[in-house]
């Protein structure tokens, strides 16, 4: 792993550990979590569930860049093929990685735009509408309420952000490849995009036969 790019990589893993944490300390997503569930839990069982949740909260500080590591080289191994096969020369399988990794930090927008929105717009809110907020999302626009679990995804999915990430991925690939804009973004298009859709689809199938 080239060390600057670790040195991203690992600025990224912090980045989202820390946004998480004050997401959760200024959206007091703790107190929502227990009224969500003394609902459906005892008394008993809902003071073991918390317990068991802060002994092991260290473990989701270990998730997150893990999440990330396997995340990114599976849309860089994704990437990586769809270069080699549109463009017909090897390219570097880290400076592929490294470009991903920084279009990562995009997202990062997610949660900042999240906290904002129930800070001073809409103060009046659940979990449920913490866990199905999604900024500038296709979502945001129909409501979660209106829609079917299995359908929840896909239009959380059909964000500004994606769009974003999207066409940074395509820039720095046409950079990457000596070409231009467009000629990354068809790589793009014949990678990540049908990926992404795949992905979608099986998160939807999985919601649907289980939810």
């Amino acid at each position: 792993m080239h060390k600057k790019s670790l040195i991203i990589f690992l600025f990224l893993s912090f980045a989202l550990i820390t946004l998480s944490e004050i997401t959760k300390i200024i959206l007091e997503f703790d107190s929502l979590l227990y009224n969500s569930l003394a609902e459906k839990l005892t008394y008993k069982q809902l003071n073991q569930y918390l317990q068991f949740q802060k002994k092991w909260k260290w473990i989701t500080y270990l998730f997150i860049p893990l999440f990330i590591l396997i995340k990114t080289n599976i849309i860089t191994i994704i990437l990586y093929l769809g270069t080699y096969l549109l463009n017909k020369k090897e390219v570097a399988y880290k400076s592929i990685w490294t470009i991903v990794i920084k279009a990562e930090f995009i997202f990062l927008l997610v949660p900042i735009f999240k906290i904002l929105w129930f800070y001073f717009f809409q103060q009046n809110y659940d979990l449920s509408d913490i866990q199905n907020f999604h900024p500038l999302s296709a979502l945001n626009i129909v409501g979660y309420k209106n829609l079917e679990p299995w359908f929840i995804y896909p239009f959380q999915v059909l964000n500004l952000f994606e769009l974003f990430y999207i066409i940074y991925l395509s820039f720095q690939i046409g950079k990457l490849t000596h070409k231009n804009a467009d000629y990354g973004l068809k790589i793009v298009g014949i990678s990540y995009v049908p990926t992404l859709f795949l992905w979608v689809a099986i998160v939807m199938f999985f919601t649907l036969n289980y939810s």
